[in-house]
């Protein structure tokens, strides 16, 4: 009995080491290589390379939540608003032997109520491109923030001051560096945005448009310095606006074209010595023919006019206006602006800001010239890196020459909490 036991243990372990060499000796599949996602720190925090690429890629975004007052001037005016908005960026960069090539996008959309419907960003949800460019070097093509402006502007109003606040346009663009901190730019740009606000002879309502198809882009330069101490920038802009109305019948000759051209400066200076992250900001700009660039849109909101064309919401701004030969007639206009932003603690900081614009037309025209002038402050609260919760207070005054005001002042108050990541 214990001799056949040691024979059937004895084959079995046999089997067994039979069965293992002729395992041994199958081919084994490997394993695929798992490709890691790596950090990339050459262009800062929050890029990491897209796997199988050089290329970096950054994701981030907005979520902002907004609560508005509003003085309402007519009893069927809303007084409060609410807006939800959000945003997603994507910024990728690749290092070539011709320089960075850098593709950036960022969406916006916007969910608004009660008084915001009267604002940029329409009501119900908004989707809107707001950036979509390409750099390659020093050229930049597709949609991002004009070149009129310098971008280096610590401004933190939540409402709207009177001055060129941060406009994005379709343009082709090419930028200088020379080093040292010095650069240029010119730029073609959309002139939608500044309008070709034509409007017809004085016998005509100001708000209807008699201007022609657009032509060329605007043309936009600017040269710039940043250094440790801040930044100044100063601009140009040529934009033109055409008539579709013959200037005395003869289609030979024919209608009316002009040049409207603006020139601003903007700058600001970080103030260590008031406190860490202390800055002054400062925008001028005068305009003729182009009073887009001042930061006006088609019109001022937010008064109430009584006269003899009877009462309105707003008054019109334009670029142009026909007189009464057919012959375009351009609006000049200028505007100042500034603020300073101090903390009182690295997580509590406050804006003080203001602007004064002044527009003004020839005479002879519906159109009214007028004086308008803003001021507000806000506090701004960061209890974690990236969360913003803010409250803001906005005083406007606006002096329409020629015409009884039922309001020619408004209050406005906002609160806002923001998560950037």
């Amino acid at each position: 009995m214990k001799l056949a036991k040691s024979l059937f243990l004895g084959s079995v372990a046999g089997l067994a080491a039979v069965a293992g060499a002729q395992a041994a000796d199958l081919p084994v599949a490997k394993a695929a290589a798992v490709e890691y996602v790596r950090v990339c720190s050459t262009y800062g925090a929050g890029f990491f390379y897209i796997p199988g690429t050089e290329t970096c890629l950054k994701v981030g975004g907005r979520v902002r939540a907004e609560y508005q007052y509003l003085e309402p001037q007519f009893r069927e005016d809303a007084s409060i608003g609410f807006r939800a908005r959000a945003r997603v960026a994507l910024d990728a960069r690749t290092a070539t032997a011709y320089g960075l090539l850098r593709t950036y996008i960022r969406m916006e959309m916007d969910r608004n109520t009660g008084v915001y419907n009267g604002q940029a960003g329409g009501f119900g949800t908004s989707p809107n491109i707001a950036q979509a460019y390409i750099q390659f070097g020093g050229l930049t093509a597709g949609r991002t923030t004009s070149f009129f402006t310098n971008g280096d502007i610590p401004n933190e109003n939540i409402t709207t001051l009177r001055f060129y606040d941060y406009p994005d346009v379709n343009l082709l663009a090419y930028t200088f560096s020379f080093g040292n901190g010095f650069s240029a730019t010119l730029s073609l740009e959309e002139g939608a945005f500044a309008g070709n606000r034509l409007t017809g002879p004085s016998a005509f309502d100001p708000t209807v448009s008699v201007a022609a198809g657009q032509r060329w882009p605007d043309l936009v330069g600017n040269v710039k310095y940043a250094g440790t101490w801040g930044s100044v920038q100063l601009s140009g802009a040529l934009h033109q606006t055409r008539s579709n109305v013959l200037v005395d019948g003869d289609f030979e000759d024919d209608f009316s074209d002009e040049l409207g051209w603006s020139v601003g400066v903007m700058g600001h200076f970080n103030l260590p010595a008031l406190g860490a992250g202390d800055a002054l900001w400062f925008s001028a700009a005068y305009a003729d023919g182009a009073l887009g660039y001042l930061g006006f849109g088609s019109n001022v909101t937010g008064v109430g006019l009584s006269g003899a064309t009877g009462t309105v919401r707003s008054v019109p701004v334009v670029d142009a206006y026909l007189d009464v030969d057919g012959d375009i007639e351009k609006g000049r206009g200028w505007q100042v602006a500034g603020g300073l932003r101090h903390y009182w603690t690295p997580t509590v900081r406050s804006n003080v800001h203001g602007s004064y614009a002044s527009v003004e037309y020839s005479g002879g025209t519906l159109l009214s010239d007028f004086d308008e002038w803003r001021v507000g402050v806000n506090t701004f609260w960061t209890p974690v890196s990236g969360l913003n919760i803010g409250v803001e207070v906005l005083y406007a005054n606006i002096d329409v020459q020629g015409v009884e005001l039922e309001a020619e002042d408004r209050w406005e108050g906002r609160l806002r909490i923001q998560r950037d990541f």
